[in-house]
């Protein structure tokens, strides 16, 4: 009798070059550690229903013109307050007669508007501050790390409305305010990530071959950080949806007609007892989106966490 081998379909090809113990170059290792970081998260339900809430967020953004029934901010007097179900109106109607479901969409396109230009300075700058502190230590570390404390003496939501009522009511101005009381996080997270490497062997040889502070930093320090700041910024998210919608629920962010999920409470409080759904609908989207971000953010927490893997 002789032996036959087996022939295996899983040895070669896009997934055995995505599962390689040994990779041979550093694109390939950043893609293993992608696609094991997926396999880890794909795992965790909650936080695939986390991811689905997010996807859901930015298709309805995207698509908005071609999902929403009526025009936002188009008023008809004669259809105000009509209740969900209406023909013409799913979610119901506010008080100027427009139709809600549209303004709930238009709505997820300011709150990714803020959002996405939170993400992409708050979390660069923390990064930066605490990578620094972290790395140079002394007077440096001490003067850095003492404006940090200053920041998070105060809540969020009240050294925000600062900012925004010395700089005047506005999308961008309230953006700015948001992104300046949120940084802080992200510096304390760099540092103390700087002051467990900083100290290593490979930044030791990286000084030896003459690689100045600002490209150790830059090309050394800050890559093995980003791995932390960005599951923060995952969990961060929830918070800067409720700090926007809150300013815009005091009249601080988008103004009117601008479609602003917080604005749309404030305009509906006064009609919270009889025609309920005028709030209720844009505070339920910000939960759901609120939860959505959050169970991502777990999930993320817990893929790439390497204590976790196996």
């Amino acid at each position: 009798m002789t032996d036959h081998a087996v022939p295996s379909s899983g040895r070669h090809g896009p997934l055995a070059w995505l599962t390689s113990d040994s990779p041979t170059s550093r694109l390939q290792a950043k893609c293993v550690q992608i696609y094991l970081g997926w396999l880890g998260l794909a795992r965790n339900p909650l936080a695939m229903l986390g991811l689905g809430i997010v996807v859901v967020l930015i298709l309805a953004a995207i698509f908005a013109p071609l999902l929403a029934p009526a025009d936002p901010i188009a008023q008809d007097l004669t259809r105000r307050l009509l209740p969900p179900g209406t023909p013409g109106f799913l979610l119901g109607s506010d008080e100027l007669g427009r139709d809600i479901f549209s303004r709930l969409l238009y709505g997820a396109r300011v709150t990714l508007y803020i959002v996405a230009l939170v993400v992409i300075t708050a979390p660069v700058f923390g990064l930066l501050i605490g990578t620094v502190a972290g790395y140079a230590g002394g007077w440096v570390d001490v003067v850095l790390m003492r404006m940090t404390d200053v920041f998070l003496a105060f809540p969020r939501l009240i050294l925000a409305l600062a900012f925004v009522a010395a700089l005047g009511p506005g999308i961008e101005n309230a953006v700015l305010a948001i992104a300046l009381t949120s940084w802080p996080p992200y510096a304390r997270i760099a540092r103390a990530e700087t002051l467990t490497i900083r100290n290593s062997d490979f930044i030791a040889a990286i000084r030896l071959q003459g690689a100045s502070p600002l490209r150790i930093v830059v090309g050394h320090v800050m890559p093995l950080c980003i791995s932390s700041v960005i599951v923060r910024v995952t969990l961060d998210m929830a918070g800067i949806i409720l700090t926007a919608a809150g300013l815009g629920f005091l009249g601080l962010g988008a103004q009117p007609p601008l479609p602003e999920w917080g604005a749309m409470i404030s305009t509906g409080r006064q009609f919270i007892l009889d025609q309920w759904w005028v709030a209720t609908v844009p505070g339920l989207a910000i939960f759901t989106v609120s939860l959505g971000f959050n169970l991502l953010g777990d999930g993320l927490r817990d893929a790439l966490d390497p204590r976790s893997a196996r």
